[in-house]
């Protein structure tokens, strides 16, 4: 009786074993870590910046383009990120101590004259900060097909400050 026991006790947690076995040595999917929008994710460890969603938005014949992302400090010195791409003059960004930059959202996007990559190909960009060498990354160039990207689009053309009329008239010329 004892051995059936035994027997029907090791058949279980036979069966257990081989039901839940994958999971000891498969990796879990939850642990990995993702954009989870349509931008990258760039993070340089010997910098004290990371870059976060990091996409670009062009006008269709991708002449000009507003670079979107989040770029967090974490550090308690305020620090400063330099973004360069081929022929573009270089872009700096400070971002305070423990703060964090929205660039797109709480900021102007910045935005890249001269960019020459349409929408669909990505864009090699550097992202430096701190004593590091920095980072290269290819940052997805998208348009504003989607809606919520629509108001991120940049115009055309470059608008100049137009005279503000004042309410004062002019005095009149003496006879």
């Amino acid at each position: 009786m004892k051995s059936r026991l035994v027997a029907s006790a090791a058949l279980s947690a036979l069966v257990l074993l081989g039901a839940t076995g994958c999971t000891f040595i498969t990796p879990q999917s939850t642990k990995i870590e993702y954009p989870a929008s349509d931008g990258v994710n760039i993070s340089d460890a010997d910098g004290p910046i990371d870059v976060r969603n990091a996409l670009v938005i062009a006008t269709e014949d991708g002449s000009i383009g507003n670079l979107i992302a989040a770029i967090v400090n974490p550090t308690d010195e305020s620090a400063t990120l330099t973004i360069s791409l081929e022929g573009i003059e270089p872009f700096t960004i400070t971002v305070p101590a423990g703060d964090t930059v929205s660039l797109g959202a709480d900021e102007e996007p910045l935005r890249i004259v001269g960019l020459d990559t349409k929408p669909g190909a990505t864009v090699e960009m550097h992202f430096q900060s701190g004593d590091s060498t920095g980072v290269k990354s290819e940052i997805p160039v998208l348009d504003g097909s989607l809606s919520y990207y629509s108001d991120l689009v940049p115009s055309e053309s470059v608008r100049t400050p137009q005279p503000t009329p004042t309410d004062t008239a002019a005095p009149a010329p003496e006879d």
